[in-house]
């Protein structure tokens, strides 16, 4: 059976690498490895969503939806010293990748890598960051969203990176009918980046 980024504990071998990469003018160095998303390196959709945004301020609780290893919530965490920030995914791989990553930065302290369920039920996010896992297929994908976008504090927002190709626009159109109000801020190479608001 082929191994999935999104299984909670890969069954190939854990083979760890070395990437680094630049996020809003900090070079970064990640440990990466074997059976998580994006192995190589900063995948494409995230380094669109990471360049169209500014970096968060303040003291701000954020949740990073579907961290992989973590470049997200710790690029966040970096920029912003007062923000805490809950790195969440489904695979155990990418949580331990997180918690390295996090230390090398100097960050564990703020990123809390966590399984869904881990997460308390009574934090609310001022933002949510995302590049979410579109091949778990649309009702996965539904799920998740109506699982976590009620989570957002009353002024806060989601970002979200999208592949046209992979049903931005339909995603965009599925949220507005479910009563989040979306809009498209971008459009870099075949990816939308989408502010997602609470009505």
């Amino acid at each position: 059976m082929t191994d999935h980024y999104f299984n909670s504990e890969p069954t190939v071998a854990d083979r760890r690498s070395t990437v680094n990469t630049h996020i809003w003018s900090r070079d970064y160095e990640f440990t990466t490895a074997s059976g998580v998303f994006a192995r190589e390196g900063l995948d494409k959709a995230t380094g669109i969503l990471l360049a169209a945004s500014t970096t968060p301020v303040g003291k701000q609780t954020i949740l990073d939806l579907g961290c992989g290893w973590g470049p997200i919530a710790c690029a966040i965490a970096v920029e912003d010293p007062d923000a805490t920030v809950y790195a969440v995914d489904t695979n155990e791989r990418a949580l331990d990748l997180v918690r390295v990553n996090a230390e090398r930065a100097g960050v564990a302290e703020r990123v809390i890598a966590s399984l869904p369920d881990g997460v308390p039920q009574d934090i609310d996010f001022d933002s949510i960051w995302s590049n979410p896992p579109i091949r778990v297929g649309k009702q996965s994908l539904h799920e998740l969203l109506l699982r976590w976008l009620p989570r957002l504090a009353p002024d806060g927002s989601a970002r979200l990176v999208v592949g046209k190709n992979l049903g931005s626009d339909s995603l965009q159109s599925w949220l507005i009918e479910q009563g989040w109000p979306t809009k498209r801020e971008t459009s870099v190479k075949g990816f939308r980046v989408l502010r997602v608001k609470r009505s």
